[in-house]
Order: structure tokens, then sequence, then C-alpha cells
């Protein structure tokens, strides 16, 4: 969310931003949130006016009664009234403009950085860097679901009857795979300097509002029936959400998190759920990354970040790419957004594994996260990138590490989690 004094400053910059995102209907907004915000300055030069007024004719009356001049002080008294009932008129007026100015501030995006390319959709996205080389073997790949089931690893019918379309069970080493890939994830980043963090899996709706755009929530999250509660769709929302309302010393800043959490998704959209296997699903697990840090350090952290992302994949021996979100695919709360990509030698091109995204100060100014310097308090900045969003990423292990006898090799850096096991051999599906 911007600042409105930064909107009435510049008008055209923020209409123009409106231009680059493709959201040119709510271009009159500017406009109308600028009059609304007048109109309030206006109605509080009114009260303002009245109370001065109030307070001085009240101490007029205790004078007049004491001299006797009791006609005049109860005129004076009739005027506290009138005074009175103009001001809870226009208080509520106030108040009125004060939702209707909040509720228009939530749907203008923030300010995109120069750096970001213009483009309508995700299609329009740009190619970054290659990290590692994308191999095709000379043999064919099976689908993710095909690789699992030969491992007796996955039961998406059994889950379908407790759950529906877009869970899944998984099963023996293919499971054991999943959760070695999460523990290295966490350990990788505790060794980047990440304090680790297990946080709430709910949140309350005034939380789910800060961190994300009014679009992305309906799309992705799930309500609790009767309760004032989300699941949440990634633990970035509740990580950013434990420094609600709060002012940190500068000197705490960078705050660098990891924080491990199922996640659950809607998954709303004309994609749809993957009927066979695990790319798009309803519930999954992740590591993320979060910091808050000031606000001349974010595009030093968001460069940090990713580069984890693309470090981490590497030593899973998954080659990947970055993929530079274009303004019209960034969400309205991002100033700057990659994709890290890895490589599905099965499909010959690269998929999602995670997103890098700093935010600027959109999601500090609506949950109220300051710190404080020696120049007074000011809003951080937040930003957020997956490490590891699984069974995703389980998929791009199992593919670019799949061998011609059906085997899977198990990466180095994960054999310490799966009690040295070097190899995930078939087995003989039982009916």
């Amino acid at each position: 969310m911007l600042d409105i004094k930064f909107l009435r400053e510049n008008n055209e910059a923020v209409k123009e931003n409106l231009k680059k995102k493709f959201q040119e209907e709510k271009m009159p907004l500017v406009d109308e949130v600028s009059e609304k915000y007048d109109r309030k300055r206006a109605l509080q030069q009114q009260v303002d006016d009245f109370r001065k007024e109030r307070n001085e004719t009240s101490s007029l009356i205790g004078g007049l009664m004491k001299d006797g001049k009791k006609e005049e002080a109860e005129e004076k008294k009739k005027r506290v009234v009138e005074i009175n009932t103009s001001l809870v008129d226009l208080e509520k007026e106030m108040e009125e403009l004060d939702v209707e100015i909040k509720k228009i501030m939530m749907t203008i995006p923030q300010m995109i950085d120069d750096s970001v390319p213009i483009g309508k959709d995700d299609s329009e996205n740009v190619e970054n860097e290659k990290f590692g080389e994308p191999i095709i073997p000379n043999y064919e790949i099976p689908h993710h679901a095909d690789i699992c089931a030969k491992l007796n690893g996955i039961d998406k019918e059994s889950a379908g009857r407790t759950s529906g379309n877009g869970f899944y069970y998984l099963i023996g080493d293919v499971a054991r795979l999943h959760s070695a890939m999460i523990s290295y994830a966490r350990d990788f980043m505790i060794e980047k300097g990440f304090t680790y963090c297990v946080p709430p899996f709910m949140i309350r709706s005034d939380v789910v509002t800060g961190v994300m755009s009014f679009t992305e929530m309906e799309n992705m999250m799930y309500k609790i029936e009767n309760e004032d509660l989300y699941l949440i769709g990634t633990s970035e929302h509740s990580m950013i959400g434990k420094f609600k309302d709060q002012i940190v010393k500068e000197e705490e800043l960078p705050i660098a998190m990891t924080s491990y959490s199922p996640c659950f998704r809607k998954e709303v959209g004309s994609h749809g759920i993957e009927e066979r296997g695990l790319y798009r699903v309803h519930q999954f697990e992740k590591q993320e990354m979060v910091v808050l840090c000031k606000p001349e350090d974010a595009m030093n952290w968001y460069h940090k970040m990713w580069s984890y992302t693309v470090e981490f994949f590497r030593s899973l021996d998954v080659p990947v790419r970055t993929l530079e979100c274009c303004s019209g695919d960034l969400a309205d709360l991002k100033v700057k957004s990659c994709d890290v990509e890895a490589w599905s030698p099965r499909q010959q091109k690269y998929f999602e594994v995670g997103s890098c995204s700093t935010l600027g100060d959109a999601q500090a100014r609506r949950l109220s996260i300051r710190a404080k310097g020696e120049n007074g308090n000011y809003l951080v900045a937040t930003l957020n990138n997956t490490v590891l969003a699984t069974p995703r990423g389980l998929i791009a292990v199992l593919e670019n590490n799949y061998m011609e006898d059906g085997s899977i090799k198990v990466p180095e850096a994960l054999r310490p989690y799966m009690g040295g096991k070097e190899v995930l051999v078939p087995k003989k599906i039982m009916k």
C-alpha cells in the first residue's frame, strides 16, 4: 500500500505505474482518493475549529453563572450542545471517509522498480540466467507420478477418497526423500545465518490483508468456518505477521528468518488441479526465507536471497534458471520479483520451483511494522523467497536424477538424511 502523501505528490507517476501494470481501469481512483483525502482534511479543520470554540465557550459558562448572568450562560450551553451535535456528524463522516480512503489505497499497487520488464502477463517474463547444463538423456524419463509409482511411493486414489482431488499420500522412500529435502533446506538456510522458525499455520484476517492483495486472498486462502482464521498459503504470511504493530530496534536489522510450514491453497484459476501428478496440489510443504531490513538494503538482500535458492537446487544436481517477472505478472504489493525454475528433462523445459520478491514497505505499512532509528521511526522493507516448495521440488530431483534402469540417484547432499542411501530402487507394485 502506498503512502497517500506520496500518491498526492506523485499523481502522474502513480498513474503511469498503473499503465505499466496494465491496470488502467484503476486510474480514476488516484484522483478520487485525493479528493476524499482533501474532504477529510477540510472536515478535520472544521472539527478542530469547533472543539476550540467549545472549549472557549465552556470556560465562559462558569464565570457567567457566578456573575449572575444566567440567561447568557444558558445561551452558551445551547451553543455547546449545537457544537457537540455538529461534531458527531463531522466525525462520523470522517470515519466513513477513512474507510473509503483505505479501501481505495489497498487496491492501488506498489510502485514497481525501474528494472522490471514491462509485459502484460507471465508469457512475457524474461529469462535472466541459467545455472547448470540442461541435460536430455538418451533414454525416456517417465512422468513423475509413474516414477513414484514404481517406487511404491504415491497413492492419490486413497487420497481422493479421504480428501478429494488435489491431495496425495507419499509412501516409503519417496516420502523419505521428500522429508530429506525439507530437512536439508532447513539446515542449508541455518548455515547461511538465518534463524529457524516454525510459525502458526493459521492467521487472522487482518494479517492476511496485511500481507497480500484481496485478489490473491480470494484465489488462494482457505477460511476456517465460523472463525476469524485462515490456513496459510505460505509461511511468509505468519512470519511477516509476527511483527504486526511492532517497533524493532534499528540495530536488530536485518532480521533474517527461515521457516517451515505446510501450505494450503485453493489453486483457483484456469490451470486447475493436476489429476495425475504432484505439480499443482492443494497441500504442500515449504521452507521459506523472510527478511526485514532497512529500505536501502532491500535490493542487495533480494539478489542474495534468490541466489541461495539457485545454490540449493544446484547442490541437488538440478539445473535451474531465473526468470524476471514482468510488470503485469507482479502481484500488487511487489516491487520486483523473479522465479527460480528447474529443468525438466522429461518435458525438456523449465518449470517454477520458487519465487523471490521484494515488497518495499507495502506489507510494513499495512501491518504497521517500523524500526526505531536515530532520526525517528520508519517503515522497514520486507522480502520473501522460496528455498524449497515440495513435492514440486521433489519432481525436479526425481527427473534430474532418474537413471536408465528406473532407479533414482540420491543427491549426495541428501544422503545423510536418507540413512546413507545412495540409490532408490524400483519395487514391485502391489496390487
